[in-house]
């Protein structure tokens, strides 16, 4: 990519991005530690060994925890100034950077659910540096039906002189009822709603287009 800009060069990799996350699964234990400051009840089982007891002891580790989960049409949003899919008119991007949950058993038989979440926006070739405040919502579900929800709006600032920044959010004590602690579903997504931007205030010389997790034509 030589003798292309920074902001070329990023703008050519959205579509990478993109494949590498769009309707999976994301974990970081690295991450979960930064976040979280290490420690604490996370894992998808319980711990082995130990004497056998009777009645069994209760044991915070002993705890369902899934990957945290990334659905279709969820996973990055795209503005566009103009027609929406117009590489070279694309303003900026917003997807997951890592993913991170922690889960620790409670004494009445409910889960206590912590979700970490990082963001990055990137620029396009039509974007300008500023603050942007992207719509996470952090789910969780059981059988395909929410039990609880929770909307963030994450700010990313994007310095003069660079073309993406990274932003943080952290979910806490989500709780899991006793009937659906074993098979419950923790669930990640970027609203399908734009991203709002901030930065500095110009005329409205087009349309913004919003596409939730479009492919980059040429991809």
């Amino acid at each position: 990519m030589r003798g292309m800009t920074t902001t070329a060069r990023l703008a050519a990799c959205l579509g990478l991005v993109l494949a590498g996350i769009g309707g999976a699964q994301a974990e970081s234990g690295g991450f979960f530690k930064n976040l979280f400051g290490g420690g604490g009840g996370s894992g998808d089982g319980g711990g082995g060994g130990g004497n056998l007891m009777a009645p069994k002891a209760f044991d915070p580790n002993d705890v369902y925890c899934p990957n945290v989960f990334v659905p279709d049409g969820g996973a990055a949003i795209q503005a566009f100034a103009g027609a929406a899919g117009d590489n070279a008119r694309l303003r900026h991007q917003i997807v997951f950077s890592r993913l991170s949950r922690e889960c620790q058993a409670r004494g009445d038989g409910s889960v206590s659910v912590r979700v970490g979440v990082e963001v990055r926006a990137m620029l396009g070739p039509a974007g300008a540096p500023g603050r942007f405040e992207a719509p996470v919502t952090v789910a969780i579900k059981y059988n395909e039906q929410p039990v609880m929800s929770r909307p963030h709006r994450v700010a990313i600032p994007i310095p003069a002189g660079t073309a993406q920044g990274e932003g943080t959010v952290i979910e806490n004590d989500l709780v899991v009822p006793a009937d659906k602690a074993w098979g419950y579903d923790i669930e990640v997504s970027l609203g399908a709603q734009k991203a709002k931007s901030v930065a500095r205030r110009r005329k409205p010389a087009a349309t913004e287009a919003v596409q939730s997790e479009a492919p980059v034509p040429g991809q």
